[in-house]
């Protein structure tokens, strides 16, 4: 293990000096390290196809793995991967310019997606959910190509978030974005190890960072998304009382089955009282009198 504090990974060459941004780096570390220890991602000889769309949190999801590779406490063997989507304008010597000179193994692959989302989803609707499927469809077959056990991906604390409660608000149901899961065919996991990162923490390290970020112009873009309102509503409770995100975060970590209305969840039917628990109740002395 490195234990150096400047010896590091080439992607935090050039990180500011001060006292703010290294309690941020390590306030990361530990989020991310407590998440992949938390979800048991490890696998003895895994290798991690890490997916990098050029967003502030996949960079920041890039940046911290390496360096918990670098420093000997992340086992596995990191693959990144930019899959362009044929987005007119998209920079695509970017990220493999970046990746090289940074060092990073990588694989760069062109899947069109979007002539297909362009042609199913009339002008004006959202884009959002077909491009994650297909982007989704080909990241497996790119893993898969590659021999990488999981799918990792930069999901943050408050996509997470975001997500239970668009389920909540739209769905009908209590469900979120899981850290880990196993996807239909049963052949691939998928890792989201920045569950535990706040959305600001990556925004401000990839500013300090200064890395080239791609705006996503496809669904970034479109205004008035259910998403983009939820996290108005979201933005409106932080500010009005600060740390509301992370309580709401620690609920969804503290689920009781017994005090949610779900049959399916837990067994009401079968509740049964304890026999001869109102004969040993009728047996307790009475309260003394109230003496006003």
């Amino acid at each position: 293990m490195r234990d150096a504090a400047d010896d590091i990974h080439p992607l935090f060459h050039g990180a500011p000096k001060s006292t703010e941004f290294r309690k941020l780096r390590k306030r990361l570390v530990q989020n991310v390290r407590e998440a992949i220890e938390t979800y048991g991602m490890i696998e003895p000889g895994a290798r991690w196809l890490v997916c990098l769309s050029g967003g502030k949190d996949s960079y920041t999801l890039l940046a911290v793995l390496h360096e918990l590779k670098w420093r000997g406490l992340l086992p596995v063997d990191l693959l990144a991967c930019n899959l362009d989507q044929g987005q007119p304008g998209f920079p695509a010597t970017i990220l493999p310019d970046f990746l090289t000179r940074m060092g990073v193994a990588h694989r760069i692959d062109y899947a069109d997606t979007y002539s297909i989302v362009t042609d199913k989803i009339a002008p004006g609707g959202t884009m959002c959910a077909l491009c994650s499927r297909l982007r989704r469809g080909n990241l497996y077959r790119i893993a898969r190509e590659e021999g990488c056990s999981a799918v990792v991906l930069g999901h943050h604390r408050d996509d997470i978030l975001e997500t239970f409660f668009l389920n909540l608000f739209h769905g009908g149901r209590l469900a979120t974005m899981p850290p880990k899961l196993l996807n239909e065919e049963g052949d691939l996991f998928v890792y989201r190890p920045l569950a535990f990162v706040a959305e600001a923490d990556c925004r401000r390290f990839v500013a300090a960072m200064n890395y080239p970020v791609i705006p996503c112009d496809l669904c970034g873009s479109q205004e008035g998304l259910q998403r983009q309102q939820v996290k108005a509503l979201l933005d409106e409770w932080e500010r009005r009382s600060p740390g509301r995100r992370q309580v709401m975060f620690r609920a969804l970590m503290n689920v009781r089955p017994s005090h949610l209305p779900d049959p399916a969840l837990f067994d009401f039917a079968g509740l049964a009282r304890l026999a001869g628990a109102a004969d040993n109740f009728s047996q307790l002395p009475a309260d003394p009198p109230r003496q006003d």
